[in-house]
């Protein structure tokens, strides 16, 4: 996962802020060009970061998926790890119980001991 910074992270952070978004709103909230959005917006959906939504196949609206989320709370490690992607997915099995937690609680996940 390369990516680029800060348009990245803002365009997430527009996403999370101001709800599912295009990318003319997203120019606006960024100050980054329309084109640079939408040029950036279909990497973050291959990374699975954002996720393109309808109505129409071609309408353009995008919203920040718990992956994205999980980028956001992670965003100053970003330069520190080497593997990024790693990371914000969550631990590895045998990797500790806080972390393990602080990722679920990022991503979104749902607590499997809560009835």
């Amino acid at each position: 996962m390369k990516l680029r910074q800060p348009t990245d992270f803002l365009i997430l952070e527009a996403l999370e802020d101001k709800g599912r978004n295009v990318a003319t709103n997203l120019s606006a909230h960024t100050d980054k060009s329309r084109k640079n959005i939408n040029t950036r917006l279909p990497v973050l959906e291959d990374y699975g970061l954002v996720e393109k939504i309808g109505p129409a196949e071609r309408s353009g609206l995008y919203e920040i998926t718990s992956l994205g989320k999980a980028a956001l709370v992670y965003q100053d490690q970003y330069n520190e790890v080497d593997d990024f992607e790693e990371l914000i997915e969550g631990p590895s099995a045998g990797a500790g119980e806080a972390s393990n937690t602080a990722a679920s609680f990022a991503r979104g996940d749902e607590d499997s001991d809560e009835e």
